[in-house]
């Protein structure tokens, strides 16, 4: 799964790596994201891209209340095509969600090390995700999205059994592009990232507490 992650990439080096005209809103660095708190999340828009912020945690448009969005943090990239929830927004709303880093729990000797996987080049970049609109009883709309996981590449696979979904930068106007739905070739982007291109190191157990949100969060520690 994915449940943490970090972006402090300066938002000047965010615009230029994703193509973005602007960003409508204060962008601090974030070192220690977690479900139920609004993330950044790209979306074309008229042929551009658009930065918005949507709520983690996906509340599907038919829900009955905002509360499932706490079991539907991450989509499991196998079964995308098979599960109502997922099947219609796989098809028309797809969105990418920057990052530059995830965090992982590495389960040693009866306790876990808490581990932050990176790329190798400190570089940021894109989950894929899908995103819903809920609209509650009272007629106000609640953003949400959903980060894609698949199976470890090498990096990860001494960490957890998952792992989200990294898109590489050359297939990411394919994924946001919903006037081009090719079910077979979108899938197949939902693959493990190049491990040759990524790095985990051990961060202090701090991070376990998403009250904790600042630098010394992505500091290396020594194996503990």
């Amino acid at each position: 799964m994915c449940g943490r992650f970090t972006l402090v990439t300066d938002p000047e080096k965010l615009m230029r790596r994703f193509h973005l005209q602007e960003i409508p809103f204060d962008l601090k660095p974030r070192y220690n994201i977690a479900p139920g708190q609004q993330i950044p999340a790209i979306l074309a828009d008229g042929g551009r891209r658009r930065i918005g912020q949507l709520r983690w945690g996906l509340v599907p448009s038919w829900a009955q209340d905002d509360k499932i969005g706490y079991k539907m943090i991450n989509a499991r990239a196998e079964t995308l095509q098979e599960k109502p929830a997922f099947r219609r927004l796989f098809e028309r709303k797809r969105c990418l969600i920057p990052a530059d880093g995830f965090f992982e729990w590495k389960q040693m000797d009866g306790r876990k090390q808490p581990m932050r996987i990176t790329m190798r080049s400190g570089e940021p970049f894109a989950f894929a995700g899908l995103f819903d609109t809920w609209t509650a009883p009272d007629g106000q709309k609640l953003h949400t999205c959903t980060i894609i996981t698949t199976r470890p590449n090498e990096v990860v696979a001494d960490i957890h059994d998952r792992m989200p979904v990294i898109l590489r930068p050359e297939v990411e106007d394919l994924w946001l592009d919903r006037e081009k739905y090719d079910p077979d070739l979108l899938q197949s982007l939902l693959v493990p990232f190049d491990p040759g291109q990524m790095r985990a190191y051990p961060v202090s157990a701090i991070v376990g507490s998403p009250k904790n949100d600042f630098p010394a969060c992505i500091e290396e520690v020594a194996w503990q």
